[in-house]
């Protein structure tokens, strides 16, 4: 009951920001519902400073919401397909992903840019966008101005890449033949799904393919989203060393991996392992679609949450830094991806 009265409020709140955000999202994927939500939300906070009562179920909504929706994403993944279908294309991937991570660490130094803002950034870039930030999160304690700026950038370079791939492609002669060679390139350079799929038909369309590339670009991008797990994993090892070694005055001794781990993570994993079972037993794959379904509401209602608690003058002064870090881990992405795709003679 206490919890209701403190919390109520700013949950419903919250949803009613992420509801029409989401029905929206539906109608233009490139956007999204999660950027309508959180853009709506900071719009709101610019002129309702003050959430009183509203303010515990905001906090709640932005944490505890947000590690419940990474959990059910897991129900969204059959690893077992998406390991065999995505094999060939793992080696692009995993260049991808260190590429990514490295460039927005080196960056972070050279541009003086938040540790936070730069891990979100470099693994929302790298794996899957708003979905690899909302896990990466809660991991590295990142606050609300954090979550929000990344997820902007992140959109940014995904509106330009569904718009701008499927002509980058034709420039560079890519096969309109077949959808592999483009597939790849879209799954493996691009970050959130929905711009995959954009791009993807977007070619198909434009060379008559059916689905060929949108088939292939979903498998290669579902096989990227795997890395959230060991990314975020790896993550919570480097903030839980840190944090025992400030507590401890320098000491290790007394670090303990397995009790500073996010359980959301094992979650997470335990969520996908079960889905990949059930799957292997026989069970049709629509019977997860809703919680599916009920991960993505809830990571729009988490933004939703997210853009009530940030500063939009803050951002707006800030922005050129992480947006020009975003730039650089877009392109050395791409560039790797090619380079990558020409070794294997893909392209």
């Amino acid at each position: 009951m206490t919890f209701l009265q403190n919390n109520s409020l700013g949950i419903i709140i919250c949803f009613l920001i992420a509801l029409p955000a989401w029905l929206l999202g539906q109608h233009f994927p490139v956007v999204g519902g999660a950027v309508l939500a959180i853009l709506a939300g900071m719009l709101i906070a610019a002129v309702w400073k003050d959430h009183g009562r509203a303010q515990g179920g905001i906090s709640w909504t932005s944490k505890v919401v947000l590690q419940s929706a990474v959990v059910l994403l897991g129900f969204g993944m059959n690893l077992g397909v998406i390991i065999q279908t995505g094999l060939f294309s793992l080696p692009i991937i995993v260049s991808t992903i260190t590429t990514s991570l490295v460039v927005a660490w080196v960056l972070m130094r050279l541009l003086r840019i938040s540790r936070n803002t730069a891990a979100l950034i470099g693994v929302g870039s790298s794996i899957c966008g708003g979905s690899a930030i909302a896990a990466a999160a809660p991991v590295v304690k990142a606050d609300s101005n954090e979550v929000a700026q990344s997820v902007a950038v992140i959109f940014l370079f995904n509106a330009l890449a569904a718009l701008l791939f499927p002509i980058l492609g034709h420039l560079l002669g890519f096969d309109t033949t077949a959808g592999e060679a483009f597939g790849i390139f879209a799954g493996t350079a691009i970050n959130d799904t929905s711009s995959v799929t954009a791009a993807a038909a977007t070619w198909d369309s434009m060379w008559g393919l059916g689905t060929q590339t949108l088939d292939e670009a979903v498998t290669v991008k579902l096989t990227r989203a795997l890395a959230i797990i060991p990314v975020t994993m790896l993550l919570a090892f480097v903030v839980a060393r840190k944090e025992a070694a400030k507590a401890q005055g320098g000491s290790l001794a007394t670090f303990s991996f397995w009790r500073v781990l996010p359980k959301f993570i094992l979650y997470f994993l335990l969520a996908a392992v079960f889905t990949t079972v059930c799957l292997q037993l026989g069970v049709s794959g629509e019977v997860f679609a809703p919680l599916k379904e009920l991960a993505k509401f809830l990571i729009v209602m988490a933004m939703a949450a997210i853009g009530l608690n940030s500063d939009i003058v803050k951002l707006a002064r800030s922005g050129g830094k992480p947006i020009l870090l975003g730039a650089c881990c877009w392109a050395a992405i791409t560039l790797v991806s090619l380079i990558m795709q020409h070794f294997l003679g893909i392209w």
